[in-house]
């Protein structure tokens, strides 16, 4: 078996499922979110965490594993622009996305809240919703950076 072909496989497989969840993710989130049903918020705020660590997590760990071992196996000089491209703009959408992860685990805590008490969700919620919101736009688009310069390595 070729082990350059696994490390590939292993690395689109994980990159797929990185960007897949992370964008299924937002999607539900921000859908619950946009319904006002509070109950629904807290839920799917709660899936959306788990799927945070149970998949988000591991694939970011993966990637650079395997990215850094198809380097060392195909040759490649760590002095190339497009790996060091490539490697800032998945630092830009990391740094994005651990304040995410807290964000995501207080408005599940506080919309569980609001719905265990049967009160409106507080401001605070509104506030860290902007947040994620926001955090998210230049992690989307960082990660699209990285799929661009990992397929056509331009530069």
């Amino acid at each position: 078996m070729n082990t350059y072909l696994l490390l590939k496989t292993l690395h689109i497989l994980s990159a797929t499922l990185l960007f897949g969840t992370g964008l299924g993710s937002a999607y539900y989130l921000w859908r619950a979110h946009l319904s006002g049903h509070i109950e629904s918020i807290a839920l799917t705020a709660r899936h959306v965490v788990f799927a945070d660590w149970l998949f988000t997590a591991t694939t970011v760990i993966a990637q650079p594993l395997t990215g850094f071992l198809m380097v060392w196996y195909a040759g490649y000089s760590l002095s190339f622009l497009w790996i060091w491209l490539s490697l800032a703009l998945y630092v830009v959408a990391g740094i994005c996305w651990l304040p995410v992860v807290w964000i995501q685990i207080r408005v599940q805590r506080l919309a569980s809240t609001a719905w265990q008490n049967k009160t409106e969700l507080p401001a605070e919620y509104y506030r860290l919703m902007w947040l994620w919101f926001s955090l998210g736009i230049p992690a989307f688009i960082s990660m699209v950076g990285v799929f661009f310069l990992m397929v056509f390595k331009p530069l």
